[in-house]
């Protein structure tokens, strides 16, 4: 071999092992067997033992190179690295918001939700791609030059991908280590007679701080890149949604998942939904950040002397408080559950004062043995409504008395009858009162109906509704079509302006989309995202009307409990005549979600699901190309998936798809397969 041939097979030997570890470490996507990266581990090493002049320092080999450190090198930081403000509550996260609206008059804010990755603040420095320099936060302005050690760490690029690198890119983010990798870690520590680490930030930590790269690179780390310091050059992006596409195109590791958000309760579902699914991200996190996505609104109001104005982060710690449990009362939902409620001495918990709290069910209630006149312990880790997680056993009155649960309704006297729930935080059986016309029913589906996510009609809120109920003007959901301006405004605190507020949002609602409608009709078992998986099934109401529990089952996605209840409620009767009801006022039956069945073609039967960001083609491109082969693409990952196409920044999909076993390709491979014969 030449001496260009050494260079170019060397670069090509580099190139491929940087891929290769990119899809090993940080998309958990292999391509080839360990066998197989080993050999070409070993030709690098071997091509260059015989050309040293190759050991460039974006080299794989270099990961772990070099003698211990005698200690660390100070590093300057080009832009200082601040740390965030925190909040505890989600009405700090509005003054917050508030904040930034006041500051910037007249703009439409938006907003980006990430985890906050319990880790070790770094910066990250390239040049012309290549890894030159890493530090720790530091004071801000300087930290300890960890440059050896970052280079350990297996999923952090030497070099970046892809041909258009930045002449200067210095990257932010949080060195970690993955629970699984922590506890295994501790269980080798502790046979070896060592000291376990606290946490896996304690561990982080302590790994970073070893002047020996050797003994970092046994440590299981990790490493999340999501801003960014100096940039030069070709890089910039407008928005924090962009930067994070374009730090993940150069193979740096994102976040596992971000939430763009429009409005303050976009932000707060958010924010309750990465806590739900945090525990599935396989590190440790300890709260949100919440981020203004546009880059140039940022500048324009800056930071405080420690921390930007434009982001927060967003704490979950749980906070506790002790209070005594005055009563309980039982609550009627418009599904007929009786939830029972426990009514509380006032306390201030998580800077919000809370006098109720939720008790879930029977079972929960009888599982902590609650009872009135108790003392308990009241939680709220992000939750709209706090619970009462425990009992102070040793303050209980010696005269307390086990609750029991009624077995009529509390509302109108129904006998009540004992249902399984199959899933959810109230599994096991929940009792339901099976009146339809019990009055706490019907105030709770009204207000279903006008909630955001159903018919959005703006002022349906709880006190208007328990208004019309009590005054018979509303009774059912197609009753607010039939109102007046003249009945609503005899109603307390309602004058004709509000009245014809209401009244236009009540029009409004009618030309609202197939599966809000669906929504609204409060089934049981039917969520959002199931109303939005019958939209795109069914052309009309009618259509899924007709359907039988067979025809339904053939849904991706709509198990037997759905399609039964789904069946059962277009059986009855009276929610027929509702239907009929609801036509007449002149409300929308039609899907703008529908799906048109697949056509015959090479694809026919096969169903897709599109994740990430698909370069050069946009996801309704790629649905389209799907469609017109005779294929079907889904919203959701099942056993019934044939194919997972998984472009840039795939998160929860990708992951399910490898839990369920279903076949991962990417756009290369998918576009193959959608080729013209």
């Amino acid at each position: 071999m030449t001496s260009s041939q050494d260079f170019l097979r060397h670069r090509e030997l580099c190139a491929a092992i940087a891929r290769h570890d990119h899809a090993y470490y940080a998309l958990a996507r292999p391509a080839i067997s360990d066998r197989e990266y080993d050999r070409l581990m070993g030709e690098l090493l071997g091509l260059e033992q015989r050309c040293p002049d190759l050991a460039t320092p974006d080299s794989p080999s270099q990961r772990v190179a070099g003698r211990p450190l005698s200690e660390f090198r100070p590093a300057q930081h080009a832009v200082p690295m601040m740390s965030l403000d925190n909040t505890y509550s989600q009405s700090e996260a509005r003054e917050f918001v508030n904040r930034l609206i006041k500051l910037l008059p007249g703009e439409t804010l938006e907003w980006v939700v990430e985890p906050k990755v319990d880790g070790v603040a770094v910066s990250l420095r390239y040049e012309n791609g290549v890894f030159e320099l890493g530090a720790t936060r530091g004071d801000g302005t300087t930290g300890d030059d960890i440059t050896a050690n970052l280079r350990t760490i297996r999923s952090l690029p030497l070099h970046l991908l892809g041909p258009d690198a930045p002449e200067v890119l210095e990257v932010r983010g949080e060195v970690y280590m993955p629970t699984a990798g922590f506890q295994k870690m501790n269980a080798s520590r502790v046979a070896q007679g060592e000291e376990p680490f606290a946490n896996p930030r304690n561990a982080t930590a302590g790994s970073l701080k070893q002047l020996d790269p050797r003994s970092v690179a046994a440590r299981p780390l990790a490493i999340v890149l999501y801003g960014v310091g100096e940039t030069r050059g070709s890089f910039a992006p407008t928005t924090q949604l962009e930067l994070i596409q374009r730090l993940a195109a150069f193979g740096l590791p994102a976040p596992p998942r971000t939430w763009f958000c429009r409005t303050m309760e976009e932000l707060l579902e958010a924010i309750d939904e990465l806590d739900k699914v945090r525990e599935s991200f396989g590190f440790e996190t300890d709260g949100a950040v919440i981020k203004l996505n546009d880059l140039s609104l940022r500048a324009r109001v800056g930071a405080t002397s420690k921390a930007p104005r434009w982001a927060i982060a967003y704490k979950y710690e749980p906070e506790q408080a002790r209070t005594l449990l005055k009563s309980i009362t039982i609550q009627v939902g418009r599904t007929g559950a009786l939830t029972p409620v426990a009514e509380l001495e006032p306390v201030l918990v998580a800077g919000s004062t809370v006098s109720r709290a939720t008790l879930h069910n029977e079972e929960e209630l009888a599982r902590k043995d609650i009872r009135v006149g108790d003392t308990v312990i009241v939680e709220k880790a992000g939750e709209v409504i706090p619970a009462v997680v425990g009992v102070v056993m040793e303050k209980r009155p010696a005269d307390s008395v086990s609750f029991v649960f009624p077995r009529s309704c509390p509302e109108c006297g129904t006998a009540v009858s004992k249902t399984a729930v199959e899933d959810g935080a109230d599994a096991g059986a929940v009792w339901r009162c099976a009146n339809q016309d019990c009055p706490a029913q019907a105030r709770g589906r009204l207000e279903h109906w006008c909630s955001r996510g159903a018919m959005d009609i703006e002022g349906g809120g709880e006190v208007l509704v328990a208004q019309v109920v009590k005054s018979g003007l509303v009774l059912d959901v197609s009753d607010w079509y039939r109102l007046t301006i003249e009945e609503l405004s005899g109603l307390e605190r309602m004058g004709r302006k509000s009245a014809q507020n209401l009244l236009d949002g009540i029009q409004a609602s009618k030309s609202r989309d197939l599966y809000r409608l669906i929504l609204g009709l409060g089934i049981l078992h039917v969520g959002d995202g199931v109303a939005k998986i019958l939209g795109r099934e069914f052309e009309d109401l009618d259509a899924l009307a007709a359907a039988g529990e067979e025809r339904l089952l053939s849904v991706e996605d709509i198990g037997e409990a759905i399609a039964r209840s789904v069946v059962d409620w277009f059986s009855d009767s009276r929610n027929r005549r509702l239907i009929e009801r609801l036509r007449a006022a002149g409300l929308n039956f039609k899907s703008a979600l529908f799906q048109a069945r697949a056509a015959p073609g090479p694809l026919k039967g096969k169903t897709f699901v599109l994740t990430g960001t698909l370069e050069g083609m946009t996801r309704d491109e790629a649905a389209a190309l799907v469609e017109s082969r005779g294929g079907k693409v889904s919203g959701s990952v099942s056993k019934k998936t044939d194919y997972v196409v998984a472009g840039a920044e795939a998160g929860g999909k990708l992951e399910k798809a490898r839990k369920l076993g279903v076949k991962v390709i990417d756009l290369a491979a998918f576009r193959d397969l959608v080729a013209e014969r």
